[in-house]
């Protein structure tokens, strides 16, 4: 597993990432996709905002649910956030997980859901290795929980290589 970002130094400013449709990206803290859906830390009906520590992470962890076709072919919107206190970021690692296999692609399991859950009223920000590309990590926070503790750094659109959805000729 890659270290955790340089930036979570003592002090230092923690930026993070993540993508949204263009139509939802001025509500990109609201959590409200992962409130209807649910989430892999989080049951249906808890608003959860998932980021990643770098944009690459964040267009792949996108990419696995939506597809490279559709973020080629619709307009997108990257954001990126900042947290100012690293004190407000729990960071979970591998080990400490009740069961590995919640690292492993498959849907969540209720228990796995409820476990995040409990993180997530009991802390800001909570950083989590990756699923989809394992030396990563992501980052998932409650909006009401960590109102106050981030702001917006910026937003801008999505430039995907065409190269990763090749033509049909």
């Amino acid at each position: 597993m890659t270290p955790l970002p340089g930036a979570l130094a003592p002090g230092a400013p923690i930026v993070a990432w993540r993508l949204d449709a263009a139509a939802h990206a001025a509500a990109w803290d609201g959590g409200i996709g992962a409130e209807r859906a649910g989430g892999r830390w989080n049951p249906k009906g808890l608003r959860a905002v998932y980021c990643s520590f770098d944009p690459s992470t964040t267009i792949l962890e996108s990419a696995v649910h939506r597809g490279f076709a559709v973020l080629d072919a619709q307009p997108f919107v990257l954001t990126s956030l900042v947290i100012s206190d690293a004190a407000d970021l729990l960071v979970v690692m591998p080990t400490e997980l009740p069961n590995p296999a919640w690292l492993h692609a498959g849907i969540p399991s209720a228990g796995q859901q409820a476990w995040g859950a409990a993180l997530l009223d009991a802390h800001s920000f909570v950083a989590l290795p990756s699923v989809v590309s394992k030396p990563s990590w992501n980052l998932v926070f409650r909006p009401d929980r960590a109102a106050g503790r981030y702001a917006l750094r910026a937003q801008g659109r999505l430039v995907l290589d065409t190269r990763l959805v090749p033509s049909l000729r």
